[in-house]
């Protein structure tokens, strides 16, 4: 069985191939998707480049006390609340047959599932439904056994947590569940989705269990422009991988408010994928706000159907993340905000990074910027292209001597008219 490792600041297959971690948020998929269901979105999103699918097995939606789409629970009823020591496995298609089918088909696509055991308001209500049912001895013991039940798989990452906080009751429930799925599965990585505006390193940055950090920059004005900042606060707190596992959603109402007038476009979804990945994620996260949720009845705060969601724009744009990142030196790409002569703030700061031979500049606004090409002092020339975020396309338009201030200025500027640079080094000359 191939595994996914930790290979510095980066994911790899035990192979040596790098693995990039391009992932959808669908954490209703088990709950409320059908059988036949499954294989439309796994193929559509593995065609769109996705490489993981965040699911979760006890959902947020009333996932202990509403049936899934084939009216089966996940766990049988100890004294009137689903109990986590009693999996209920009865009956032709159970609800985990139904996790097993999901597994299989994602496995038929090459894709991975990072699969969160509970939602945590099962863990921490907070807000939402719940209940709580967790402690720290069925939490150990749920983890033994979920873990006995997929370790087997290849395309598998634990995402621990769920969007809830972790206080010190909360924090031995999660190290008892990590405890019983490491016990029973050693090889498959292990990482934490947390609340909102906060990261991972705020609550386990000491839990060696925890093989790369994520942070959720979230759907408000908190982090969503900062998301890169946020990705230089985990690298400073840890020297293990991270990513961001919840920025802006497409199509989610920003600021959770559908009165205001705006939802999060792919514009703005490209924006975190780009100021994420020069600052040296493993990986990035899209979501929509439709698909998380498998949307079948639309309404102003969910305003399409799931299935017309999965074809919006930002999730195309997210494949090409992926390719850009592939298509040269994987491994050595670092944050170079050294190659910056000025920036902006907000939405307009730009974000740069340089591998072995190459560079990256991103300019979300498509506002010219300078760079000091005598940062490539092995270059003969520097051969310069831009790369077009929302096709995919990248066009040279110069080679440039290695030496002093040059500015940049983007085909076009305003929102939506983020560019890349793209700088090559050539380090011979050709006759």
């Amino acid at each position: 069985m191939k595994t996914l490792t930790v290979r510095g600041r980066y994911l790899a297959w035990d192979t040596g191939e790098p693995f990039f971690y391009l992932g959808d948020t669908a954490w209703e998929l088990f709950h409320r998707l059908h059988a036949d269901e499954l294989e439309h979105y796994f193929s559509v999103r593995a065609a769109q480049g996705f490489t993981v699918s965040q699911c979760v097995a006890l959902a947020e939606f009333e996932g202990l006390t509403v049936p899934n789409a084939h009216g089966s629970l996940p766990l049988k009823f100890s004294d009137g609340l689903p109990d986590p020591t009693q999996p209920d496995t009865d009956g032709e298609y159970s609800y985990w047959a139904h996790v097993d089918h999901a597994l299989d088909i994602a496995a038929a696509h090459g894709i991975v599932i990072a699969l969160l055991p509970t939602w945590g308001d099962k863990i921490n209500l907070c807000w939402g439904k719940g209940p709580v049912v967790f402690n720290e001895e069925n939490a150990y013991l749920y983890g033994k056994w979920i873990a006995a039940r997929y370790r087997d798989r290849w395309n598998l990452i634990w995402m621990l947590g769920g969007d809830r906080s972790l206080e010190a009751a909360h924090r031995r429930v999660v190290d008892a569940m990590a405890r019983g799925i490491r016990e029973v599965d050693p090889n498959h990585l292990i990482t934490f989705h947390p609340p909102g505006a906060r990261d991972s390193t705020d609550f386990l940055l000491d839990a060696d269990y925890i093989d790369f950090h994520t942070a959720q920059t979230g759907h408000g004005i908190e982090q969503c422009y900062q998301s890169d900042a946020v990705m230089h606060k985990m690298a400073a707190a840890s020297d293990k991988p991270y990513l961001d596992s919840e920025p802006r959603y497409e199509d989610h109402p920003a600021c959770f408010n559908d009165q205001i007038g705006w939802f999060w476009n792919e514009d703005d979804v490209r924006q975190n994928a780009y100021w994420d990945v020069l600052a040296g994620a493993c990986g990035h996260t899209y979501g929509n706000h439709c698909i998380w949720s498998m949307t079948t009845e639309p309404s102003s705060y969910f305003p399409y159907p799931w299935r017309t969601a999965l074809e919006h724009p930002g999730a195309r744009q997210m494949g090409y993340v992926k390719r850009l990142r592939l298509e040269r030196d994987y491994f050595s790409l670092r944050p170079a905000p050294e190659l910056l002569q000025e920036d902006l703030a907000g939405m307009g700061h730009m974000a740069a990074a340089r591998g072995d031979g190459y560079a990256y500049v991103y300019s979300p606004l498509g506002v010219p910027f300078t760079l000091d090409l005598s940062l490539f002092p092995t270059a003969v020339q520097v051969r310069a292209l831009w790369f077009d975020p929302r096709t995919g396309a990248e066009r040279a338009f110069a080679i440039l001597p290695p030496e002093g201030r040059n500015l940049f200025a983007p085909p076009t500027q305003g929102k939506g008219c983020d560019w890349l640079l793209i700088l090559e080094a050539i380090t011979h000359r050709t006759v």
